[in-house]
């Protein structure tokens, strides 16, 4: 698609070079971790001509990673205006919450059917280690620990073998991230390195029962610095 106007043309003739590999995939991934690690916050606007020119793509690229990104409810475009970060209300958050719960106890139900094979416990370990790792760095680290924080919900999902699952708990996850960061809610990585370490224990356990206990006092933290401000920093895990 060429330029519409001289503006856009002279821009286009700017941009930085195509590399190999780029596409609505990379745009779409690094827009992504960039919404779920806060580096970009609920509410911001993401021009597209600066995003395109962020990656040195063209903005029919920009505009197939945008619809992904709306398609999950990360982003928003309104009738002729530009691609912002979704800004979920508190009727929205609410049932984003409620939803989360309700998907991942489905998950740990599915994780303890007969004859299912035991999710792999030293990897799911293993992620946690990186959490604490990124937990260690400080402030530094603080990012990488809410993206990995999330994502090892979602690897207990992909553990039942339903793409289905594990995709909503993907998108669910995002979408919780976003209502910590419009309120700018302190990430409460020790209760949740604790807490992810003891809901893998119940897993290796075959405590189904404790699994789903801990599952939902788990979310149920989450959800109560959601909607009550409640940063959880001091709370003790």
């Amino acid at each position: 698609m060429q330029p519409s106007s001289p503006n856009e043309r002279k821009s286009a003739r700017h941009a930085a070079p195509r590399r190999a590999g780029d596409g609505p995939d990379k745009v779409y991934a690094a827009l992504r971790r960039d919404i779920i690690e806060q580096v970009v916050t609920a509410g911001t606007k993401l021009p597209e001509i600066d995003v395109a020119h962020r990656f040195g793509v063209s903005r029919t690229i920009v505009r197939a990673a945008f619809g992904r990104l709306i398609a999950e409810g990360l982003l928003v475009r309104a009738s002729n205006q530009g691609a912002r970060v979704a800004k979920p209300s508190s009727d929205e958050a609410a049932d984003i919450l409620d939803l989360r719960r309700s998907i991942e106890l489905i998950v740990i139900d599915r994780l303890f059917e007969p004859n299912r094979p035991v999710p792999d416990v030293a990897a799911l370990r293993a992620h946690v280690a990186e959490e604490e790792r990124a937990l260690a760095a400080g402030h530094a680290g603080r990012a990488e620990s809410i993206r990995l924080s999330g994502e090892f919900h979602v690897r207990l999902a992909e553990a039942t073998g339903s793409p289905l699952l594990a995709r909503y708990v993907s998108e669910l996850v995002s979408r919780c991230s976003l209502l910590l960061s419009d309120q700018n809610l302190a990430h409460s990585g020790r209760c949740a390195v604790a807490e992810h370490g003891a809901l893998i224990d119940c897993i290796r356990r075959g405590d189904k029962p404790a699994a789903l206990e801990q599952l939902h006092h788990h979310l149920g933290g989450v959800a109560d610095r959601a909607l009550r401000g409640e940063t959880g920093e001091g709370q003790t895990p």
